[in-house]
């Protein structure tokens, strides 16, 4: 199962010295000039969960093995992008192919390091990507309407239903707002609304990109970021992509004493993992035993048998029960044994809901 987020941005934000330092490599070439992202980069990272090791300590697993989240670095975006502007015609369809965006805002003053704008102005920023992806969004939909209203006529009644949605968003998107923000959608179009890949319907977090001064408190800029974020129910995190940089060349020993001189409980890119795993919606379950402790990932309000699939289509196919404990009572009862013996260990069935941290033994038959 894949899940993805793109990071996105206008160039010259720090988009691909950010997305190296993700992936600890040298993939995507960073340097002081548009466009320097021609062609998308893709890495994939391990999602920090401290859970799976205490799993691992209290099972002494021999192998720990971290869900992972995919990260797609985009080419910079500029005005005219919807009307295939600098590469806005490869942009779009990039971002289209995402579950989510990562939108990362330059936040830091360097007079050495050109802005497209000329200053540093991140909610600017942030609304003329905005803009773009409504404006291709706007174009999308009138485009599918015009065939639309033929079929619909002709009495299709999926045709009359995609044509009613379309309306609402376009009313929605002229206005202004991007389509994740509509209001009144009924549960058939909340549905339906994925499937019609508009950009603006993906979820954001935004990315602030500050000085490495600023890595522990943020600044001016960010705290604009905060508010635009919040205005929009959108997430946000801080990060200085040098010093993220310089913690992806260190070794293990000496990230932690070169994050505490700088006052860092923790590196900003596990931060921004998380929030966007969080941001495409996700739960995180366990598989634990002496051989390997595991995290695995599935869609919130997936079922015992869907996750059961994540790990073999025949624990799926054949899925009979799933023997669980929360993470809590694992960890309380030191181990499932303990579980057991204070009630805590339950069988669910296939209606059972995955719950974040369910610690499972999945029982099937083939």
């Amino acid at each position: 199962m894949g899940f993805n987020c793109g990071i996105v941005g206008l160039p010259n934000v720090g988009k691909s010295t950010l997305f190296n330092a993700l992936t600890e490599t040298a993939a995507a070439e960073a340097a002081n000039y548009p466009f320097c992202t021609i062609e998308p980069n893709t890495g994939r990272v391990a999602v920090p969960d401290p859970r799976l090791d205490a799993l691992a300590a209290l099972a002494k697993s021999q192998n720990i093995i971290p869900t992972q989240l995919e990260f797609v670095d985009i080419a910079g975006l500029v005005r005219g992008a919807s009307k295939g502007e600098g590469l806005g015609n490869q942009f779009l369809g990039n971002i289209r192919e995402v579950d989510a965006i990562a939108h990362v805002l330059r936040c830091f003053d360097d007079s050495d390091i050109t802005h497209v704008d000329g200053d540093v102005d991140p909610v600017r920023d942030a609304q003329t990507v905005e803009t773009e992806l409504m404006l291709a969004d706007i174009d999308s939909i009138e485009r599918r309407m015009t065939a639309l209203v033929k079929k619909s006529r002709g009495g299709d009644a999926e045709s009359k239903a995609d044509l009613a949605l379309l309306e609402k968003l376009l009313a929605h998107l002229a206005d202004g707002k991007p389509a994740r923000s509509t209001d009144g959608l009924t549960k058939a179009e909340q549905k339906r609304l994925p499937q019609l890949q508009l950009l603006t319907a993906k979820p954001v977090l935004y990315v602030c990109n500050v000085a490495e001064s600023d890595a522990a408190t943020g600044n001016c800029y960010s705290q604009k970021v905060a508010e635009m974020a919040a205005t929009q129910q959108a997430g946000h995190v801080i990060v200085s992509a040098a010093i993220e940089a310089e913690i992806s060349q260190l070794d293990a020993n000496d990230k932690g004493e070169f994050l505490a001189e700088l006052g860092l409980e923790e590196a900003g890119l596990a931060r921004l993992i998380r929030a966007g795993y969080g941001l495409l919606n996700l739960l995180t379950f366990f598989t634990v035993g002496p051989k390997e402790a595991r995290a695995w990932t599935v869609a919130n309000g997936a079922t015992a048998p869907q996750a059961a699939g994540v790990i073999h289509t025949d624990f799926q196919r054949g899925f009979i029960r799933a023997e669980t404990t929360s993470f809590d009572d694992y960890i309380a009862c030191k181990g499932e044994a303990g579980a057991k013996d204070a009630g805590k260990f339950r069988v669910e069935g296939a209606e059972y809901k995955v719950v974040d941290g369910d610690v499972f033994h999945f029982r099937f038959n083939v």
